[in-house]
């Protein structure tokens, strides 16, 4: 979708005003460069100037989206099929939030007028194909509903596997509040799949155990399907949720995936011997970014590193202040304003206790 953005911005820089490009330009810049902040400052500044023009609504949803700014995004991309119903990339993109607001069915409608007005895409026509099958498999699943938990699962012979999966997310559940000293306000949905089905559907990484998107997707052929690797699995996966419901958007990878990793287990000798043999361990800010990309040997260090350094803010900091640092963010208080007041340290200084 960035690449759309820079050829809709090439178009708009022959045919806006000085001002209006140069912004419009800072906006693109400032995306490529992973400052999404930024790009909303520069594209709201230049929707003022140039309010008529969906491009630049347009980047300002990609912006918002980047950030999981979801209400926004959404709000700025019907803003751009407004002024241009035809737009395909906008809608594209709408689609995307929309889908990560939890509505598959709307998003597939979205997706389907996109795959109409360019039949030519296939990018698209794969995605919906794949949103598609996701639907489509969801519909003939079965549910187990629990007090905090509904687990989808494909058949009956899958039942007792949903029941321990249910019985396994019920004791992370009671424990893993109880550090946080909260509760999520609502059900969470988990879905079991096979190890096929959860490749296709969320497109992890192979080293991926399971995934969180609003939704607990757990392959429960090869992620492990019993006793406490299938804890672990989950308990992970459902201190995320936790996460998610404190805070939508501002957390850094290394801090939501860190404490997922500290509250799997009682352990952490794994993290120990891993970091015990890199030669450097990567800094916080080189942790704040997806791991989804990284390589095996890298998502290791990376979760390890994360690990340890959010094992030490817990032990140090203790559980209700990193909720509420988390409930700062998810008000959109800077992360490093919100780290000094919520921990009494700043980031910089933690980061330097980490190496001490």
């Amino acid at each position: 979708m960035f690449k759309a953005l820079l050829l809709a911005g090439a178009m708009l820089l022959t045919q806006s005003s000085p001002r209006v490009a140069q912004l419009e330009e800072q906006g693109l810049a400032a995306i490529k460069a992973g400052k999404p902040a930024a790009a909303v400052d520069a594209f709201k500044e230049a929707i003022k100037l140039d309010p008529k023009d969906p491009l630049l609504r347009f980047g300002a949803g990609i912006a918002e989206f980047q950030q999981r700014h979801d209400p926004e995004a959404k709000r700025y991309l019907e803003e751009a099929l407004d002024l241009d119903p035809k737009f395909a990339h906008a809608r594209a993109q709408l689609a995307q939030v929309i889908k990560r607001q939890g509505d598959l069915q709307e998003a597939i409608r979205q997706l389907e007028i996109v795959a109409t007005d360019v039949p030519s895409d296939e990018e698209i026509r794969d995605q919906l194909d794949r949103w598609t099958r996701e639907r489509d498999l969801h519909d003939r699943m079965l549910t187990t509903v629990g007090n905090f938990f509904t687990v989808q699962f494909e058949g009956a012979q899958d039942a007792a596997m949903a029941a321990q999966a249910l019985e396994s997310l019920n004791k992370a559940y009671w424990r893993i509040t109880d550090v946080f000293g909260t509760l999520p306000p609502k059900s969470i949905p988990v879905v079991l799949y096979t190890g096929e089905q959860f490749q296709d559907i969320t497109r992890s990484p192979q080293w991926a155990a399971a995934a969180f998107d609003g939704i607990i997707r757990v392959p429960m052929k090869g992620a492990g399907e019993q006793g406490e690797d299938l804890d672990r699995v989950l308990a992970h996966e459902f201190t995320h949720a936790l996460i998610r419901s404190l805070a939508t958007r501002g957390v850094p990878t290394w801090l939501n995936e860190g404490l997922a990793s500290v509250l799997e287990s009682d352990s952490l000798d794994w993290a120990t011997s891993r970091l015990q043999k890199v030669a450097k361990v990567p800094s916080l800010s080189t942790l704040s970014s997806p791991f989804g990309k990284l390589s095996g040997a890298d998502a290791q260090v990376a979760y390890a590193a994360s690990a340890l350094a959010a094992k030490r803010l817990l032990d140090e900091a203790g559980g209700p202040a990193i909720t509420n640092l988390l409930r700062d963010l998810g008000d959109g208080v800077p992360f490093e304003e919100a780290f000094l007041h919520r921990i009494q340290m700043s980031l910089a200084d933690f980061e330097v206790s980490l190496a001490q």
